[in-house]
């Protein structure tokens, strides 16, 4: 019977440690950009005055800078050619905000350049935005049902959304590593602001990590259900 997984699924213990690992890079986030923001660069460049010579230093003079409201809600976007900061980043001219700040660069730079794991992410999208929505109704409809066919269909969608997962966090990586060249290259920050900066990224990149395990270990809950399911 499905009931026992509505009141017990033993298959939960799999996600603690993503759960742990989740709570703790979110933790490390925060704790690392705060202490980091609370040191102010020696290039006394804002936010958006760094956005915008890294930008131009590429020759991506058409790709704009904007605000946003939001701490840390930075993004690129591709559709658009706009790299948005935040408000705690825009203004700021913390060693926290300029590595934030360039590691959205790096990704209008990857942009530009076609960076095929880019390229590959983006095509994925729609897909990965679907399965993320629907794969856990469909699943569960297959469960209620008894319907192997629907518990496939489900883990299927959900695969799209762990494929974007994984091919996010090399994404992610790479920006970090465009945006720490070019604060050494480009504005020529000192090393120990770049090493600075660097935490933060790297803080940053655990999210990823953690979305990784998170998704792939719901996977494999969705498996071993299913594999109960079929075997009943």
């Amino acid at each position: 019977m499905f009931f026992p997984y509505f009141f017990f699924d033993p298959t939960m213990i799999l996600l603690i440690p993503a759960v742990i690992l989740a709570v703790w890079a979110q933790a490390k986030v925060s704790s690392t950009f705060r202490k980091y923001s609370m040191v102010r660069s020696s290039t006394n460049l804002t936010g958006a005055q760094l956005a915008r010579m890294l930008l131009d230093a590429n020759g991506l003079f058409d790709v704009n800078v904007e605000s946003v409201p939001g701490k840390l809600t930075d993004h690129y976007d591709p559709r658009s050619r706009v790299v948005r900061l935040s408000d705690a980043t825009y203004r700021s001219g913390s060693v926290a905000s300029l590595g934030v700040v360039a590691h959205e660069v790096g990704h209008a730079v990857q942009h530009s350049h076609h960076y095929v794991p880019l390229v590959v992410r983006d095509a994925v999208v729609p897909t990965a935005n679907i399965g993320s929505s629907l794969s856990w109704i469909v699943f569960f409809l297959g469960l209620i049902l008894y319907n192997g066919f629907l518990l496939k269909v489900g883990i299927i969608l959900f695969s799209f959304f762990v494929l974007f997962t994984l091919i996010t966090l090399p994404v992610e990586l790479d920006a970090s590593h465009r945006a720490l060249k070019m604060l050494k290259n480009v504005i020529v920050m000192n090393e120990g602001e770049v090493t600075m900066a660097k935490k933060v990224l790297s803080a940053a990149a655990l999210t990823y990590v953690a979305a990784v395990a998170m998704s792939a270990l719901q996977l494999l809950r969705m498996l071993l259900i299913a594999g109960f399911v079929d075997n009943r």
